[in-house]
């Protein structure tokens, strides 16, 4: 039986509860919606907060990059602006975005950010791929693929470090952003090129350019800018002598992206793929060999300065890319090491090999190839004395040796060219060679000879006396075999090179030139623990009676000091080598003798203090320092000299720079001293340097020993002095003396040194009065005039005020009919020394 219908009171309650059930459910749904957006905001906002505590709070600020420099050498030229040293951990050199070759661009580009100028920062499937990657190799230990754009890179280079995680993957992508709000894309680039490291201690394209090449960037070809951006993947994988097949196919590669990316044309990518990788083998800087000694006291005194590195302030030496101006003078320079080199060459001639220079443990690879290259390299050696090499000894076979050069390259030492005798164990050198002995040879025909480094040595310093700039130094043989400087590190006793600082004292305290002090026997009593101490002249010589102070100087007479010294007053003389910055000594007589120990920069410094009319200047060998942006940062207070330079002379007299010398001598008593020791030139003990015919004062030393040989002297232009001695003091022979060995050295130098100088007379200072004299007896003469003969007997001497020896009367015949024996003469005929005297404000 049918079932009856729903009647209407039915159907409507079904409706309602059916409509109600749908419109429950949509207000479920709704709010489940509601609550699931809730839920999913509140996780996001866990998620930043956990992400802005975790990352983003401790990110740095883009803004940095704004004002970044990246660390750059510091760069230093000689006082003719030749660049000759460069101090750096990293070698760089800045260039703007607009210096780069377009080439240049489209080559890293190609290789590390085909989209760079279309992405923000990130490229987000380059990205996605970085991260499968790095979740398919998590836990291998083998590190996923970059992934990185150029941007990322600097946000990673410049700002968080290259630490490998997947949170700095995070923090490039954030960093990278922001990079891209506050930099154009060419300034990111230029951060980019400027700051990447690409082998070889390069950091930078430009640097780069240098280490691979040897060229400029401008003059690169396509090949080799296309080399360079493989180079960021790793450039010890791409090395051009290790891996040169690895090398070239990278770079291939590159050239084909650069022609998909329409940098370059198809005939240039088809004749740059054929081309040959072109770079040259590792070099160091072309100018590291100059002036070795002085490079190194500049970097000393830098860092004294300015520190190391940027935690040692903005100026550091091997981060602030500042700008050094030294006192060096090239020319000067190179003659000054080739003429103490020939002279430790010369004396030790003949005395049999001294030895390797060094010694290394040679080791082999797993094909056993001797790995000596880099042995030879890590030790830093070279010479560049005349053809000489430094050579590493590899083996010996058949009676040669096989030995090998820096360069790569290798040669023989046959038995025949390493025959001299070993210095002191006989026997030939040859034999006493050993593998791994870095040794100096030289060519022979088509192998090589061995050469003997000389084991004596010493320090010779050049120096400016009107404003103690040091001009040249030379601390050694070569400074990459005796780093120690001799010039102004080695303690020495000077020996008679001391003497005109004791007489200054003496012509201080009342003494003249013309004073007659005995060359006699002189012992003192020193206590009854010292007893009785007895001097004697060189080579233990007797007196020889009464002589003048210039007399005893000319011809160093130990005697005559040592009474002169005695008469002063040892803390006058003693206290006269403190002023002079020579050294702090007690008043013992012997240190008049040049007893106390010095250096030859000291002594230098001080000869130039008498030359410069007693102002003493400190020895200096920067002139001044710039910041990378070019502003004088030292010395303090400096500023530009206007009108200075030839081309803005105005006609009026030129600026003179303030003084900072010290008056520490009286200027009267510093040029009586000048004026005396031109006669140790003209007839005493360094007669050798009459010849070089100017003006020119001097004096040589001989300590006891004899263990060291001095000479110091020079020209108003420049002062040198030099010592040659054993580091650990031994007799250098008793033949050995400063006029026979240091001087000659100083000669060499002064040859070539002087020419096209003009010969400049020492000045006078006002109130000095040359009177001619008997320079035998010191007595005035009044019936001759000096001549230029050395040997004369009449000469001009200089005297202090009132201290002029005095005309005796005439008692022979009267003034009536006394007949001059020689007419005077007029003032047209006195000799040139005089007339300029009288110029300069002396007194006749």
């Amino acid at each position: 039986m049918a079932s009856d219908p729903p009647s209407t009171t039915t159907r409507f309650r079904l409706t309602r509860d059916g409509d109600g059930l749908r419109r429950g459910a949509a207000r479920a749904w709704g709010r489940w919606w509601v609550k699931a957006l809730v839920a999913l905001a509140g996780l996001a906002l866990i998620a930043y907060i956990v992400l802005w505590f975790a990352i983003i709070r401790g990110l740095p600020s883009v803004d940095t990059l704004k004002t970044y420099e990246p660390p750059l050498p510091t760069n230093v030229r000689g006082s003719d602006g030749v660049p000759i040293q460069s101090y750096a951990r990293e070698r760089r050199v800045e260039l703007s975005y607009a210096e780069y070759p377009k080439l240049l661009v489209g080559a890293f580009l190609s290789a590390e950010d085909k989209t760079f100028f279309e992405h923000h920062g990130v490229d987000y499937p380059g990205l996605a791929g970085a991260v499968i990657d790095y979740a398919r190799k998590f836990g291998t230990g083998v590190r996923a693929k970059g992934g990185s754009t150029i941007t990322q890179q600097v946000a990673k280079n410049l700002l968080i470090g290259n630490a490998y995680s997947p949170t700095r993957k995070i923090k490039e992508a954030i960093l990278a952003y922001r990079i891209e709000d506050a930099l154009t894309k060419p300034q990111i680039l230029e951060l980019y090129l400027n700051q990447i490291a690409l082998g070889r201690n390069a950091f930078g394209v430009e640097a780069a350019s240098h280490a691979y090449f040897d060229k400029e960037l401008t003059e690169l070809t396509l090949p080799q800018l296309a080399y360079l951006a493989i180079l960021p993947k790793g450039p010890s994988n791409y090395d051009p002598v290790r891996n040169t097949d690895r090398a070239m196919t990278r770079r291939n590669y590159v050239l084909g992206e650069m022609l998909k990316n329409e940098f370059i044309t198809q005939a240039q990518h088809d004749e740059a793929v054929v081309a040959p990788l072109g770079a040259v083998l590792r070099r160091t800087p072309k100018y590291e060999a100059v002036g070795g000694y002085f490079v190194e006291e500049v970097r000393r005194e830098l860092i004294d300065r300015f520190g190391e590195t940027a935690s040692d302030g903005p100026f550091s030496v091997y981060e602030g890319g500042l700008w050094v101006r030294s006192s060096l003078d090239t020319r000067l320079q190179g003659l000054a090491t080739e003429a103490l080199r020939d002279g430790l060459v010369r004396f030790d001639a003949g005395r049999g090999w001294n030895g390797a220079m060094r010694h290394v443990d040679l080791e082999a690879n797993d094909a056993g190839e001797v790995k000596w290259q880099q042995a030879l390299l890590n030790t830093n050696v070279a010479l560049d004395y005349k053809d000489w090499r430094a050579a590493i000894a590899i083996a010996s076979d058949s009676g040669d040796w096989s030995i090998g050069f820096a360069d790569g390259s290798t040669g023989t030492l046959p038995r025949s060219g390493a025959a001299m005798p070993v210095r002191g164990k006989g026997g030939n050198a040859y034999s006493a060679i050993k593998p791994g002995d870095i040794i100096a040879v030289a060519p022979n025909g088509a192998n090589f000879a061995l050469r003997a480094m000389p084991k004596i040595s010493g320090g010779f310093l050049v120096e400016e006396p009107a404003t103690g700039r040091i001009l040249a130094m030379q601390g050694g043989f070569d400074a990459r075999v005796q780093s120690f400087n001799r010039a102004t590190q080695a303690m020495r006793q000077p020996g008679s090179t001391i003497k005109p600082i004791v007489y200054s004292a003496a012509l201080e305290n009342g003494m003249t030139p013309a004073t007659i002090i005995q060359d006699a026997p002189y012992c003192v009593y020193q206590g009854a623990r010292l007893g009785q101490k007895c001097f004697s002249n060189f080579a233990h010589e007797g007196g020889s009676g009464a002589h003048t102070m210039r007399w005893g100087i000319e011809q160093s007479r130990n005697l005559m000091t040592v009474r002169a010294a005695a008469q002063t007053g040892m803390p006058q003389v003693v206290g006269m080598m403190k002023r002079m910055g020579v050294g702090t000594y007690p008043p013992y007589l012997s240190f008049a003798l040049g007893a106390g120990e010095t250096t030859v920069e000291r002594m230098v410094n001080a000869y130039a203090t008498l030359i410069n009319h007693g102002r003493a200047h400190e020895p200096t060998v920067i002139d001044f320092v710039q910041d990378r942006h070019g502003k004088v940062i030292w010395p303090e207070n400096w500023h530009a000299c206007d009108g200075c330079n030839a081309p803005d002379w105005n006609g009026k007299p030129m600026p003179r720079p303030g003084g900072r010398a010290r008056q520490v001598l009286d200027p009267l008593t510093a040029f009586q001293m000048v004026h005396i020791t031109e006669g140790v030139v003209q007839r005493g003990t360094a007669v050798v340097l009459r010849d070089l015919d100017r003006p020119m004062m001097g004096k040589t030393g001989t300590t006891t020993g004899p263990t060291d040989v001095w000479f110091i002297g020079g020209t108003p232009q420049f002062i040198g002095g030099l010592y040659l001695g054993y580091d650990t003091p031994v007799s250098l022979g008793g033949y050995a003396q400063g006029g026979r060995i240091s001087a000659p050295i100083f000669k060499a130098f002064a040859l070539k040194a002087y020419e096209g100088m003009p010969k400049e007379l020492f000045r006078a200072p006002a109130g000095i009065r040359m009177v001619r004299i008997d320079r035998s007896s010191g007595r005035p003469v009044f019936g001759a005039w000096p001549t230029d003969d050395p040997k004369a007997s009449v000469i001009w001497e200089a005297f202090k005020p009132e201290s002029e020896p005095r005309r005796t009367a005439r008692t022979s015949a009267p003034a009536a009919t006394a007949k001059p024996t020689t007419a005077a003469p007029t003032q047209a005929a006195r000799p040139r020394d005089s007339d300029f005297l009288q110029r300069e404000g002396g007194i006749y």
